[in-house]
């Protein structure tokens, strides 16, 4: 998807000076475990489906949009597992930015996954043998997803 317009107009006034945004990750699992991934166009890595939150827009509603366009696969939200932040990204263009990073587990509903955006190259379900090398804090993600502990993780 295209860069959100409320980011385009704060690109215009600070040009690619640090931005510090609102974001989510989507840990999607199925009824037999496998989990989600997208491989991002713009390094080549295997993440989870992740994206902004739009001014006024629910986090766990971002979750399911963000899902749906990069993956065409329908999800629910099940809870809040963490709140943590991402390190720096300098993006191709020279963008700057740092996310608060909400994530949630979500389980699957419906859908074929597919490529569904110009954010990604591929898509598809893994096992946990299968999985790629997933960057650090996605990994993480996925850690929080599957504890067994009562309420949302957060780092110190």
């Amino acid at each position: 998807m295209p860069t959100p317009e409320f980011i385009v107009s704060l690109r215009e006034k600070i040009g690619t000076d640090p931005l510090w945004l609102p974001g989510v990750k989507a840990v999607v699992h199925r009824d037999d475990g496998a989990l989600l991934l997208v491989k991002r166009a713009d390094n080549g890595r295997w993440t989870l489906p992740a994206g902004i939150i739009e001014p006024g827009e629910e986090p766990a509603a971002t979750a399911v949009r963000e899902v749906f366009e990069e993956t065409g696969v329908e999800v629910d939200v099940e809870c809040l597992v963490g709140v943590g932040t991402t390190d720096p990204v300098t993006y191709p263009n020279g963008d700057r930015a740092q996310y608060l990073d909400l994530v949630f587990a979500c389980r699957y509903l419906a859908g074929a996954a597919r490529v569904n955006d110009d954010e990604n190259t591929d898509v598809a379900w893994f096992t946990d043998a299968e999985r790629p090398v997933l960057p650090p804090k996605h990994a993480r993600a996925i850690d929080w997803a599957r504890s067994a502990q009562a309420g949302a993780h957060f780092v110190r």
